[in-house]
């Protein structure tokens, strides 16, 4: 089931879709359904995490330091999309958050590409 990337672009793709649908319930006065999504989404980082740990252990071998540059990336990723949400429902600044965010889904969208796997 793992020896492709297909559950993992699957779980991220989906969560990416999930982060939007937050933001805008967020920014239309939607709290419960915010909050509601926001959970369902945070059980979507448990997956990344998982489906990308375990390629991550797979695979590693090919090039164990950009796969590690790679899933550290990853981890950011999803650090600065809980903060987005965190700090835009307690409406506070987020425009560093979405800067480190874009550079980290950047670096990490080209290391997938780049290596083997």
């Amino acid at each position: 089931m793992f020896e492709s990337t297909h559950a993992h672009i699957t779980t991220w793709v989906v969560a990416l879709i999930l982060f939007v649908i937050v933001l805008v319930l967020q920014k239309g006065g939607n709290q419960k359904g915010a909050k509601i999504t926001h959970m369902i989404l945070r059980v979507f980082y448990l997956l990344i995490i998982a489906t990308g740990a375990l390629l991550f252990f797979k695979h590693q071998a090919y090039n164990p330091a950009l796969y590690g540059i790679k899933f550290l990336g990853g981890i950011i990723v999803i650090a600065m999309l809980e903060m987005i949400l965190v700090r835009t429902a307690k409406a506070k600044n987020t425009a560093i958050l979405w800067i480190v965010f874009v550079v980290a889904l950047a670096i990490t969208i080209y290391l997938g590409m780049k290596l083997p796997i």
